[in-house]
């Protein structure tokens, strides 16, 4: 049993010493979907959050539930969601967009940004409210006090982006449903994982497996540093 545990451990590292042309194929597919997901989800949910999170208005604690909710959104359910919309008898079906890296993202965009806005939210609210009586002492405009809050919270929002593309990067069931796992095309380390399993290939999934640890443990750190950093700082 240990043997073939071994075994299977073995040819995984032998793969990822020999540069395995599918290997590259399936990392690189993954990241240029990731990359493009995590960038999109920053660029629509951080002015979200930080518009929810320095603004005061009525129904304001309802927008935040509602946000805040919409972090857990299934990712299967937006998978399915984003299948129903843009398969051939969907309202965007003419584009051509079925199993494709794109249609890949957008499911990725409508599944992370609520948690790019919900963190960014989180994150600058509270700036917001410690700085703004001294601020607008100075005679600085809503506008710019809440400029100066994001910049205040610049280093969360590294680490929201991180959360993001680790979120990303180890999703597999939107991908699943609106990619295919189509092999030289929308193939991904997630869905390449649970295919070879199912076909017994272990060691190319043991193998896309460490990879994927050690991207997810990368990030991890870079973010733990930059909350020690952030800690240092303001302590």
């Amino acid at each position: 049993m240990w043997s073939n545990v071994t075994a299977a451990f073995e040819k995984a590292f032998a793969l990822m010493g020999e540069g395995n042309t599918l290997l590259n194929e399936i990392v690189a597919t993954t990241m240029e979907m990731c990359v493009q997901s995590s960038l999109y989800a920053m660029i629509i949910g951080v002015p979200i959050g930080a518009l929810v999170g320095v603004a005061r208005f009525p129904g304001r604690r309802a927008v935040v539930l509602i946000m805040r909710t919409l972090m857990g959104l299934p990712a299967v359910a937006v998978g399915i969601l984003v299948y129903l919309l843009f398969s051939g008898t969907g309202p965007f079906g003419k584009l051509g967009l079925m199993y494709s890296v794109e249609l890949m993202v957008i499911a990725q965009v409508i599944l992370i940004t609520p948690v790019v806005a919900g963190f960014t939210e989180t994150a600058v609210a509270p700036a917001y409210d410690a700085m703004r009586d001294t601020a607008a002492g100075m005679g600085l405009n809503k506008a710019k006090i809440a400029l100066l809050a994001v910049n205040e919270t610049k280093y969360q929002l590294v680490a929201t982006y991180l959360f993001a593309f680790s979120r990303s990067i180890a999703e597999v069931g939107a991908v699943q449903i609106v990619g295919g796992n189509i092999l030289h095309k929308t193939r991904v380390m997630t869905t390449a994982i649970a295919l070879n399993y199912n076909m017994g290939q272990f060691s190319l999934a043991l193998a896309l497996g460490i990879i994927l640890m050690l991207i997810v443990l990368g990030l991890n750190v870079v973010a733990s540093a930059l909350q020690a950093g952030l800690k240092k700082r303001n302590g």
